[in-house]
């Protein structure tokens, strides 16, 4: 029979699960609606956000209790300081989401057939972060074998390099295209700095998945 402290840590698990959740459901309409350009498919996306912050702050009340009501120890107690950090993370993400979404909204059909190309390859970074976002989900969930966590985390590490990759080829190619026209842009500058914005989104997973690590096997956080 599990004690109240552990019922507790499980309920908190759960509603992290659930702000992941959220957060993937948002990635993968925006990277629907950027791979069709559909500015009508915009208006629908931020609808998962909007909720995150609040579920974030019932989460750490949550754990707020338990400290207070349950005291956990060792193993258990740098679980709940790993989990305040990662809610904080956690909302950061959403900002970094809805901010990204609302700039990216410029895309629709009348867009320049350049900038089009642009965003289109940038969204690799997307995929990317989808499936960091579905590993993170697979960390929050797996408590017992270790050996599983190291390589989920290794994959989200791995994902992260990738979005380095795809960001030098999107910012030589936006250059390329500023050289051609023998113009600065702005459209094209903008166009880069939405995209690094989406890039903080991974960021953040990497340092989710350290926490993560700590969590589940100790070490410095």
């Amino acid at each position: 029979m599990l004690s109240k402290n552990e019922e507790k840590l499980i309920e908190v698990r759960e509603r992290t699960v659930e702000i992941f959740e959220a957060l993937t459901k948002s990635q993968k309409e925006a990277l629907t609606a950027l791979e069709n350009c559909d500015a009508q498919a915009f208006e629908s996306i931020m609808v998962p956000l909007k909720s995150i912050g609040k579920m974030v702050t019932d989460i750490d009340n949550l754990i707020l209790t338990i400290f207070a009501l349950y005291t956990p120890e060792a193993k258990d107690l740098r679980e709940m300081v790993a989990f305040l950090k990662i809610t904080s993370s956690l909302q950061r993400i959403a900002t970094n989401e809805k901010n990204y979404i609302k700039k990216m909204s410029l895309c629709t059909e009348e867009t320049d057939d350049d900038i089009k190309r642009i965003i289109k390859e940038s969204l690799h970074i997307n995929r990317c972060t989808i499936r960091a976002l579905e590993y993170a989900i697979e960390m929050v969930k797996e408590t017992e074998d270790m050996d599983r966590l190291k390589e989920l985390n290794a994959k989200i590490d791995v994902e992260y390099s990738k979005t380095d990759d795809v960001y030098a080829i999107v910012e030589k190619d936006v250059l390329q295209v500023m050289h051609n026209n023998y113009t600065m842009n702005d459209e094209n500058v903008n166009i880069l700095k939405y995209i690094r914005k989406n890039l903080k989104i991974i960021d953040r997973l990497e340092d989710i998945s350290d926490r993560l690590m700590f969590a589940r096997m100790g070490g410095k956080l």
